[in-house]
């Protein structure tokens, strides 16, 4: 089931402090309006009771969507470098709920989830896009690699994501957008080609693939931290 809080939020617009429903997990199964509300960018958008300026809470909550097998758990941006920590704890949380810790009728369910960990909403809604055009997230990022290499202007850089919005036929519709604050940079198309070439012929990039699903964060953010799975 799908799981809502009471929690006292403070406007950032009139310093109001009010009363509202933070989510603290999602059962698209049960719920597909939410799956369908975080597609369309208005999940967790709240209103201020006093000056009715409307915000978007950060995500932080566990998603599963078992039908497309789906078990996601999604961070705020900002917690971004803490990915190795929050990728051995959300392992935990897993192994309880649907791992080798959990009863055997969810160890059943849990066989058939991929687990993943985000950070920020414009990359959940990427996973969640890539699920509904059955396109697989680590091929995805490595398209991305082979992608930067020929844009002459990547704006790349911490808190700045290269990300899928849709599929239009053979196109792609990517942007750069700003994580926290989900502005759009640039938006633009690409072709499906890009994706499927390397599905075809991945082995060029096995080590880069191997790398980037070593853990449940699949995305290329932590090629570029630094510190990490990329320095080990």
């Amino acid at each position: 089931m799908s799981l809502f809080v009471p929690m006292n939020l403070t406007c950032p617009e009139c310093a109001e402090v009010f009363t509202s429903e933070a989510v603290g997990s999602v059962n698209a199964d049960r719920r597909a309006d939410l799956r369908d509300e975080i597609l369309a960018g208005r999940f967790q958008i709240m209103r201020c009771s006093a000056c009715a300026h409307e915000f978007r809470l950060e995500p932080d909550f566990n998603y599963l969507d078992v039908g497309r097998s789906q078990w996601i758990a999604a961070l705020p941006a900002r917690a971004l470098r803490d990915h190795l920590e929050i990728a051995a704890e959300k392992q935990a949380v897993f192994d309880l709920s649907y791992g080798s810790q959990a009863p055997a009728a969810a160890q059943s369910v849990g066989q058939g989830l991929q687990q993943r960990l985000v950070f920020g909403w414009p990359a959940l809604r990427e996973k969640l896009v890539l699920a509904e055009n059955g396109l697989d997230d680590v091929i995805w990022e490595v398209a991305k690699l082979d992608l930067l290499r020929s844009l002459p202007e990547a704006p790349l850089g911490e808190g700045v994501e290269l990300r899928l919005m849709g599929v239009s036929g053979d196109l792609l519709d990517l942007a750069w957008i700003r994580a926290e604050s989900e502005e759009h940079l640039n938006d633009f198309q690409v072709e499906r080609g890009l994706y499927d070439g390397i599905l075809a012929a991945p082995a060029p990039w096995a080590a880069v693939q191997a790398l980037l699903g070593a853990s449940m964060f699949v995305d290329i953010q932590k090629l570029f931290m630094g510190t990490g799975e990329d320095a080990a």
